[in-house]
């Protein structure tokens, strides 16, 4: 199993992982570990990589691009396009059967955000995978990758000898957060949504409500049940799981 970790940290990930079980299996082999630093891939002398975001609000936003070419020259040296896990709140929660099934793979990426995020474009691009550790909300995702690691890590054929078994901002009012972007205003074809870049302060705040409500219903409908939602807005839902529906009867 190779671990592949795009950082701004990583001393914290190094440390973190080159101890105990898995240290002794990165040490036997049976494990590697790669942590990029993000700001590697940074064009300016200061390797800054975060910028304001599109449409107003607290905080930074980590850029597309250096995320991007990190991952690029991942999938060089690896000649392949290996699974990326992005660590978000927003992901499906981690689990057992999750870390069974990511064990199958030989090369696994895990992506850490920090401040706001990640400008959306780059997950579009490159992450397969959204996974969280709990509803709840880190300063940075080096943490979650570290528990999962470990977990996975478990589930390799070696890392366990037999002494040891294998088997043993977001969510506000129970909605998970509206996408967000940042500087260029246009990536690799992919541009701003007009809305965050009108100036129009409710409309924007319209706009990221549906997305909202879109998003929760689409990757984590189970918080929907204590969200506080209008009529209208479980209209809306009820219109996307028919229409979710229909397109999965339609692909069977």
């Amino acid at each position: 199993m190779n671990f592949h970790v795009l950082t701004l940290f990583p001393e914290m990930i190094e440390n973190g992982m080159n101890t105990s079980i898995t240290g002794r299996a990165i040490t036997k082999g049976l494990l590697t570990l790669e942590a990029v630093n993000i700001r590697d891939y940074a064009f300016n002398k200061h390797q800054k990589v975060d910028d304001y975001t599109y449409g107003g609000g607290a905080g930074m936003l980590m850029q597309a691009e250096p995320v991007y070419l990190a991952y690029e020259a991942i999938a060089k040296r690896t000649a392949k396009r290996p699974r990326v896990v992005y660590l978000t709140p927003q992901g499906q929660v981690f689990n057992q059967a999750m870390a069974r099934e990511m064990a199958q793979e030989e090369d696994l990426v895990f992506l850490c955000g920090h401040y706001e995020g990640i400008d959306e474009r780059v997950l579009e691009e490159i992450v397969t995978d959204y996974v969280s550790i709990g509803d709840y909300v880190l300063t940075g995702g080096e943490l979650p990758a570290m528990v999962m690691m470990d977990s996975i890590s478990r589930m390799v054929p070696g890392v366990l000898n037999n002494q040891e078994s294998g088997e043993t901002e977001s969510f506000a009012g129970n909605l998970l957060e509206y996408p967000q972007y940042s500087r260029p205003e246009e990536w690799h074809g992919k541009k701003v949504p007009e809305v965050l870049m009108s100036g129009h302060h409710a409309n924007i705040e319209k706009w990221r409500r549906e997305q909202s409500v879109y998003r929760t219903a689409k990757r984590r409908p189970d918080l929907l049940k204590k969200a506080d939602l209008t009529n209208k807005e479980w209209n809306y839902v009820r219109q996307l799981r028919k229409q979710w529906k229909e397109e999965e009867e339609q692909t069977k």
